[in-house]
């Protein structure tokens, strides 16, 4: 089971927040679709853009859009005219409400992985051989600072008749430990020979700490205007802890935890 669930789904409110941050019981149907419209269309429209992703925050009369992305100045534009006419642009798309956009920078583009599968996705429709691009987003990945990469793509691969499905990993990906960072994403290539599925599983280390659920809390408490604008190590859930060396379990995993178990039989006996 674990090796087919999401690890960003089963990771949230764990070691990860949402990235829609409102409820509604009235017509939640109706915001929900809204903001799959919001994000399609800020994608399509800012396709050059290296957008990570988009969080969506609500209030009862306004909405505000965090757009993470590795070039703010194209998003912003000159003395910020791009940004006040893609304001206008989906407020007319959300029928009249009014929305708020914030920029959030990506400092490290190289170890994201919804920026690196759009970057083998563009490298595939140029017609780079596959084997090519995969091992460079993998080397320059963990020059960066990852712990661990995975990228796989399947399709028909350098135009075979037959789809197969090829993949590269190094160093460590924890998927059954859920303290662990995992960043995930999916990509797609539209080559002449069809669509090339691309996937990317990303290690920045274990997290250690506040849970997002309890950073919300404090968020609240204190009054903060803006959440995304806190530090990456708060937003991420907590510091990271990084291990070099082994691609074994991490230390202090089920040996420690099942040690533990019969130290308390032990003393209850």
């Amino acid at each position: 089971m674990g090796q087919k669930t999401n690890p960003i789904g089963f990771r949230l409110a764990v070691t990860r927040p949402w990235d829609a941050r409102w409820y509604d019981d009235k017509n939640f149907a109706q915001k929900l679709e809204e903001d799959n419209l919001i994000r399609s269309y800020v994608k399509g429209r800012l396709k050059r853009a290296g957008i990570s992703k988009l969080t969506i925050d609500r209030t009862t009369k306004r909405v505000v859009l965090t757009i993470h992305t590795s070039r703010p100045g194209v998003v912003i534009g000159k003395s910020g005219k791009e940004i006040s006419q893609l304001e206008e642009e989906l407020k007319n798309v959300t029928k009249g409400k009014e929305v708020k956009i914030l920029i959030n920078e990506v400092k490290r583009p190289e170890t994201d992985a919804q920026l690196i599968a759009d970057q083998i996705a563009q490298q595939l429709e140029g017609r780079i051989a596959f084997r090519r691009a995969m091992k460079m987003a993998v080397s320059t990945a963990m020059r960066s600072g990852a712990e661990g990469i995975r990228i796989m793509c399947a399709g028909r691969l350098g135009g075979a008749e037959i789809a197969r499905t090829e993949q590269y990993k190094d160093g460590r990906i924890p998927l059954h430990t859920l303290r662990a960072d995992i960043d995930f994403a999916k990509g797609r290539a539209q080559t002449i020979y069809g669509a090339i599925g691309i996937k990317v599983w990303v290690c920045h280390g274990d997290i250690t700490g506040e849970t997002p659920l309890q950073i919300s809390a404090n968020i609240a408490v204190n009054g903060a205007e803006d959440r995304d604008r806190r530090p990456i190590v708060s937003a991420a859930g907590g510091e990271r802890r990084r291990r070099r060396g082994g691609r074994g379990r991490s230390a202090g995993g089920g040996g420690e935890r099942r040690g533990g178990d019969r130290g308390d039989q032990g003393s209850a006996e």
